[in-house]
């Protein structure tokens, strides 16, 4: 064989090393963090935070009436009322709710203090009256309930009292007594004396004689300053010299606003 025969031959040497596509890797690789990943946000959602599921689970039930049902209760003051807390059947009430449910029960005693009035012929003089600061019992004329320009109680006075006061007791309310005078006095330094002598003369018969508690009483002096009418004429002066018996309502100021138009609103359907 020749030399260029020999030289023209293609030389065989070891054969070349292979090198496959290996991209595929990288995206099954992010393929297996993003489920990795997936399945533990799955299993962080499974794990139920007790103490938060407890305080869920019981406002839900105290909000739609329910008994408390656990240890935490977090709608006392929210979802409803303190006092309606574990009643069955109580939602939250709303102010105009309260202000007819307050106004029923200043009517309750009212509609009581009337009944004993007038199974002992003592109505006499006595007026009432509801509005926003609560029940009004009026001791009007002091020709019946106190001597001429005096503050010492008559008899009627202390019967009259006396009438009224286990109502008063019972409602578990404050109480402002309240004691008003006309100008025309003539054996007295003052309207303002006399006026806060007679309310105090009624609080001391509450307390001593009727067991009333002293720290749910007070007396207040007005004078003439809240007259009913212009002092012209002396039946108009006898409106006025008056002890009014005040039973506070408790209720917060937005409920008790309320109350008059309440009252307008029963009025108008009677």
């Amino acid at each position: 064989m020749s030399r260029r025969g020999k030289s023209g031959r293609k030389r065989r040497g070891k054969p070349e090393e292979s090198h496959p596509d290996e991209r595929w890797m990288a995206s099954y690789m992010d393929m297996v963090t993003v489920l990795m990943c997936m399945f533990i946000v799955l299993y962080a959602m499974s794990t139920v935070d007790e103490d938060k599921y407890v305080k869920l689970r019981d406002s839900l039930a105290t909000g739609f009436g329910q008994v408390s049902v656990g240890k935490v209760d977090t709608a006392s003051g929210i979802v409803v009322p303190p006092a309606d807390v574990g009643k069955e059947g109580t939602l939250a009430k709303t102010p105009l709710d309260l202000a007819k449910t307050e106004v029923d029960k200043l009517s309750a005693l009212k509609e009581a203090m009337s009944l004993r009035l007038g199974n002992k012929g003592l109505s006499e003089n006595v007026q009432f009256q509801i509005d926003q600061r609560g029940l009004s019992v009026k001791l009007v004329g002091s020709q019946s309930f106190f001597q001429p320009d005096s503050p010492q109680l008559s008899a009627r006075a202390a019967d009259v009292l006396d009438t009224i006061a286990p109502v008063l007791k019972a409602s578990g309310l404050e109480v402002s007594v309240e004691g008003h005078a006309a100008n025309a006095i003539t054996n007295y330094p003052s309207v303002w004396e006399l006026s806060a002598e007679r309310a105090v003369g009624v609080v001391r018969h509450l307390v001593e004689n009727q067991g009333l508690a002293g720290d749910r009483i007070g007396a207040i002096g007005y004078g003439s300053s809240r007259s009913v009418n212009d002092n012209s004429t002396e039946p108009l002066r006898e409106l006025n010299r008056r002890v009014d018996i005040v039973v506070l309502s408790n209720q917060p100021e937005q409920v008790r606003a309320l109350i008059p138009e309440v009252l307008k609103a029963r009025a108008a359907s009677s």
